[in-house]
């Protein structure tokens, strides 16, 4: 492996191995173009609960992560984490209002934004304060990806959480939201970022999927059919520090509103890759979030239209269910997370050359980037169904901006590291795709801080650039509200206060 001796050399977090299909969102590997959401029966027998390997998925190597912690973290260079850092004279962003305000100089203590001057109130910087000159700079809050894994894929790709850490947080992505995991095995890699911030964002914990008799994804897959099971379950991803629980297609709505009701019970956050649970009912019972744009437009097809060739990728967006459906998830509290990368470079247009071509892919292990290829590979995507893809994705984009319009909260998440959806730079093609939505890029930057953020629970820390805010920021060298295309312009990135480079990053992830 590259980089310095670390815990990286020694720790291989694993996941027990899955014979199912291989995405979040997968269709079947056999197809010729790609399916769309299997009907999810669950009926027969019940399987004996999954607890028991979920459980020992892991390694004991987090102490080991630990005790290694204390040497890596203390060789960092006082220069990288000064007592106190001063960004001067530097354009940042302001989430809430959405727009560039110039000539602040934001004085960061430890890990905390102390003060944030201006010309006419400037900052008081000690004088022993390590000072960074960004005039001409544009500073923007930490990106947050709100729609990860950290586990899921690791028995395939022969690729640990650990070990592509780094990716994200040299794209600037200094927050991640696991969205359905291997909670033993999730829980070691949050240890392993949490005593290497040098080198790893902030990682969120999310249950495994919450899935009927047989889950789709036995790798992070948990059985609930039984609404009697849910309180000790969530009792269960309390006592892990789980903040969000996640409904997947098998769950049925009794089981569905139960997590709901307890998960918020516990301060969690619940969320859905919705199938037996419809968007209509989920969002009823009060749902937080959906996940993947398919968890809107699945139920917004009339039932006249479903079946017809190419209806989805011809679906009159306009029509009344669809509007009543926007309308609903509108009016009330829950957000959409709309994941568009991973529809287009993993499930429907893996086949274009932009996506196997795509500079990024060269900066993942080569392990990863042959299981993708393999993946690829059996999908066997077919040139005369390109043109019907092509328009299902602009299609999904369409429906992204309605919501956008009608004012739903939209988050920024991608789903790598699926297929092709390199794990934090995938975050800048998914802001692209939301302007290309009908988002500005603004709006999409706001829906990669702010709004991922207040997903979290995490807007008095995380999201914004103002005093007494964690000090997670990306310098860019370009303003990213003229070109979204900028946000990738990066100089450095501050995690935590700790000033970090991408390029020194990029040499600790593993090119084999």
């Amino acid at each position: 492996m590259s980089g310095t001796a670390s815990a990286f050399e020694t720790i291989h977090i694993r996941s027990v191995p899955d014979t199912m299909a291989d995405s979040d969102c997968l269709p079947n590997a056999d197809r010729r173009s790609p399916p769309h959401p299997r009907p999810f029966p669950r009926e027969g027998g019940r399987e004996k609960c999954f607890g028991a390997w979920m459980r020992v998925a892991i390694l004991p190597v987090t102490l080991m992560a630990i005790v290694l912690s204390g040497s890596v973290n203390a060789s960092l260079a006082d220069e990288n984490h000064p007592a106190v850092l001063v960004l001067r004279d530097a354009t940042i962003f302001d989430s809430a209002a959405g727009k560039m305000l110039p000539h602040r100089t934001v004085v960061i203590a430890g890990d905390v934004i102390e003060a944030i001057g201006t010309p006419e109130q400037p900052a008081k910087i000690p004088p022993k304060a390590r000072t960074i000159d960004c005039s001409g700079r544009y500073v923007i809050p930490g990106l947050i990806d709100a729609h990860v894994h950290l586990v899921h894929l690791a028995d395939r790709t022969h690729v640990t959480g650990d070990e592509y850490l780094p990716l994200f947080l040299a794209a600037g992505v200094t927050s991640v939201r696991s969205t359905g995991d291997a909670i033993v095995a999730e829980a070691g890699v949050d240890r392993f970022s949490r005593a290497h911030p040098d080198r790893s964002p902030r990682v969120f914990l999310c249950s495994p999927l919450i899935d009927g008799a047989t889950p789709v994804h036995k790798d992070v897959g948990w059985p609930l059919v039984d609404v009697a099971q849910v309180p000790g379950f969530v009792d269960d991803m309390a006592a892990w520090n789980v903040t969000t629980l996640k409904i997947y297609v098998g769950t049925p709505r009794t089981i569905g509103r139960s997590v709901i009701e307890l998960g918020h019970r516990r301060g969690m956050i619940v969320t859905g890759h919705l199938g037996l649970y419809s968007a209509q009912d989920a969002v009823e019972d009060g749902i937080d979030c959906l996940e993947h744009i398919w968890s809107v437009f699945n139920y917004s097809i009339p039932g006249e239209v479903a079946g017809k060739p190419n209806h989805r990728a011809d679906l009159d967006l306009q029509n009344p269910r669809c509007q009543a459906l926007v309308t609903q998830i509108a009016k009330s509290p829950t957000v959409v997370d709309p994941t568009l990368v991973v529809f287009r470079n993993m499930i429907y247009l893996h086949d274009l050359p932009e996506v196997q071509e795509d500079p990024d892919l060269k900066l993942v292990p080569a392990r990863m980037k042959r299981y993708w290829d393999a993946y690829r590979d059996r999908s066997k995507l077919m040139p005369e169904t390109r043109d019907a893809r092509q328009r299902e994705i602009a299609k999904y984009q369409e429906l992204t901006g309605i919501l956008h319009r009608a004012g739903v909260p939209l988050l920024a998440g991608t789903d790598a590291p699926e297929p092709y959806v390199t794990p934090g730079f995938s975050l800048h093609q998914e802001l692209e795709l939301l302007v290309g939505s009908g988002l500005s890029p603004s709006a999409a930057l706001q829906a990669a801080t702010l709004n991922n953020a207040r997903l979290l629970k995490q807007e008095e820390k995380l999201g914004r650039i103002e005093k007494g805010m964690t000090a997670d920021l990306v310098i860019l060298r370009t303003n990213p509200l003229d070109d979204i295309r900028r946000t990738r312009d990066i100089e450095s990135v501050v995690r935590g206060g700790l000033v970090v480079s991408p390029s020194d990053l990029l040499r600790l992830v593993p090119k084999e």
